[in-house]
């Protein structure tokens, strides 16, 4: 990726190329300490191909959805508090490709006809929480906290560690921690004393986003969104940098207008920078409170450039999320972050259920509530599942008693398990009741296991035509009280003889990554291509996903949010080979 930068102006020729030498030596460093840069050149709005070129498939994703022409769009009511619409779910694909992760069944996107039951399921928070609270002086000199709001946790394959960027203190400065399990946490010495990352120290913490770009040259492995404080950033804009390590940050680029909890996310699928953006100042006010804008490009720093007409309205919260009794307020969205899981984009919607002032009022943090959102055109959001993901106590004293955010990356894949990482408030200190105490914890959920496809006697489950380039079928299923046998069935709804639920060796086992097999043909190459359905015969449990691998490894080729232990990137391409990596951890429940 290539960015062109104005350059300090001379009147001499002889300056103008010295600093441009520097600057390219600073760049391929991680200079420590750059100037604000200007714009990129190409800023504005990044270009569709033309969708009457018959030659331009932008439209068809990977999964078959197509998506309209007029992309993003821009026919979202503002005014409307009803639940977003999904236009994949009201018209799916004819066909569906598999080859891109697992398939999961939050949805009905797969699912041609069942009699399972789907059930809903939310992590269960670490016993040992929170994994990283406010113990340093950089953390408690003004408000204590120690939260990555959002931050960010990705899994560093290249060091083997797992890095976390937090803010220290309450709209103070931002600062970096490693780990080797994800669990224990130290604060390394950044050459300065302490943790904090100085080339920052100019902007005051507040809504800040990292990911770990595993597709990008070297010097720029990194890419950082850093919203001020509102009294720091009048002109309402934040600030878009990169990284070679992570510590070091350079290449600062101003934005243009969001709110103050705007945040930033990486669609793998489209390869798209999301800026995921909070109303506020220029972009007006939604009738219905905090809300999201939404602006799209395929490279970070030109992306970082938008003005009011580059973005389009997105999302709010609406009215199946229940107000809190409490307060009987309609519901807000608070901020809305996002990551590449497996098929789809996992979404966490931070839900506010009270304000400001009866927070103060209550000497206590605000209550927001993670829940948990799905979408398969990284747009349009499903949201099947309305009660609080990840929730806030409400509890005095308890760690996480309110002000519940999620953290990006979203969360970690350790073996059988993801790892959501969230912040909560304690408050309880004189000097702020509603922002001190901030601190890190997790929240554990089996792997695929947002939903399950259940029965507690026989079901069965058919799946729509799809078609695959893999070999290997893997379940996620849950059974071993029970037993799965599986079926495939041609373009005519007939079951395939020598692949027919008679043949099929059934499972009964408690297991996220189980081959199955049939009876002298378990290699699936001479269906690739082909138009199936996959029929799921299913006693006394609950399956999670299904997928198609190229080897007896059972990777899945599907992005793995966060990354984690044996995974040498984002993707996939390890399977059970991940699995045994993580092994060596500690276990957690």
């Amino acid at each position: 990726m290539k960015y062109t930068y104005s350059l300090i102006r001379s009147i001499k020729p002889y300056v103008n190329i010295i600093m441009f030498l520097l600057c390219l030596v600073s760049y391929s460093c991680g200079g420590s300490d750059d100037g604000i840069s200007g714009p990129p050149e190409n800023s504005g709005t990044d270009p569709a191909p033309d969708p009457d070129d018959p030659s331009d498939d932008w439209r068809t994703l990977y999964n078959g959805i197509i998506l309209p022409s007029v992309w993003p769009p821009k026919d979202i009511n503002i005014s409307s508090y009803e639940p977003m619409k999904v236009p994949y779910l009201q018209t799916p694909p004819e066909v569906i490709p598999i080859d891109v992760g697992r398939q999961l069944f939050f949805d009905n996107f797969l699912i041609d006809n069942t009699d399972l039951v789907r059930k809903f399921y939310k992590p269960k928070k670490y016993a040992q929480n929170p994994i990283l609270k406010p113990e340093t002086t950089l953390e408690t000199s003004n408000i204590p906290g120690a939260s990555a709001k959002d931050g960010g946790v990705w899994w560093e394959p290249r060091e083997q560690i797992f890095k976390m960027w937090y803010e220290a203190g309450w709209l103070n400065k931002m600062a970096y921690a490693t780990s080797n399990d994800g669990v224990n946490w130290v604060r390394p010495d950044l050459n300065n004393g302490s943790n904090e990352l100085l080339t920052l120290s100019r902007f005051p913490a507040n809504s800040c986003a990292v990911v770990l770009d595993y597709e990008a040259s070297d010097n720029e492995r990194y890419k950082m969104f850093l919203r001020s404080p509102n009294a720091n950033a009048t002109d309402n804009a934040g600030y878009c940098m990169i990284s070679s390590n992570g510590k070091q940050w350079s290449w600062f680029t101003k934005t243009g207008p969001c709110g103050d909890r705007s945040t930033m996310f990486y669609n793998p699928f489209r390869k798209k920078w999301v800026f995921s953006i909070r109303t506020l100042g220029v972009l007006g006010n939604s009738p219905h409170g905090r809300a999201r804008y939404y602006r799209e490009h395929s490279d970070f720093l030109t992306g970082a450039v938008w003005t009011k007409a580059d973005v389009v309205f997105w999302c709010n919260a609406d009215n199946k999320d229940t107000p809190d009794p409490e307060f009987n307020l309609p519901p807000e969205l608070y901020n809305l972050n996002a990551v590449g899981y497996e098929s789809i984009m996992l979404g966490l919607h931070q839900i506010l259920l009270d304000e400001n002032e009866i927070a103060k009022a209550a000497n206590r943090p605000k209550i927001t509530e993670l829940k948990v959102s799905f979408s398969r055109d990284g747009f349009h959001w499903d949201r099947p599942y309305r009660e609080a993901f990840i929730p806030a106590t409400r509890v005095p004293g308890s760690w996480d008693r309110g002000y519940v955010q999620s953290v990006g990356g979203i969360c970690t894949v350790v073996g059988d398990q993801l790892r959501f990482y969230y912040i909560g408030f304690k408050g309880g200190d004189p000097s702020s009741y509603m922002h001190s105490n901030g601190a890190t914890g997790m929240a554990i959920l089996r792997r695929d296991g947002f939903a399950s496809m259940s029965t507690t006697g026989e079901g069965s489950l058919t799946t729509r035509p799809v078609t695959f380039t893999g070999k290997y079928l893997f379940v996620n299923v849950d059974c071993s009280s029970g037993e799965l046998k599986v079926e495939i069935l041609d373009k005519n709804n007939k079951v395939i003889d020598d692949l027919s639920a008679d043949k099929c060796k059934a499972v009964s086992i408690d297991s996220t990554i189980q081959q199955i097999e049939w009876n002298g043909s378990s290699d699936l190459s001479s269906l690739v291509g082909q138009e199936v359905k996959f029929r799921f015969k299913l006693k006394n449990g609950d399956l999670y996903a299904f997928w198609v691998s190229p080897s007896t490894n059972g990777e899945s080729n599907g992005y793995v949010a966060g990354g984690g232990p044996g995974y040498i990137s984002n993707k996939d391409t390890e399977g059970k080979k991940a699995y045994e990596q993580a092994s060596g951890l500690q276990s957690i429940r």
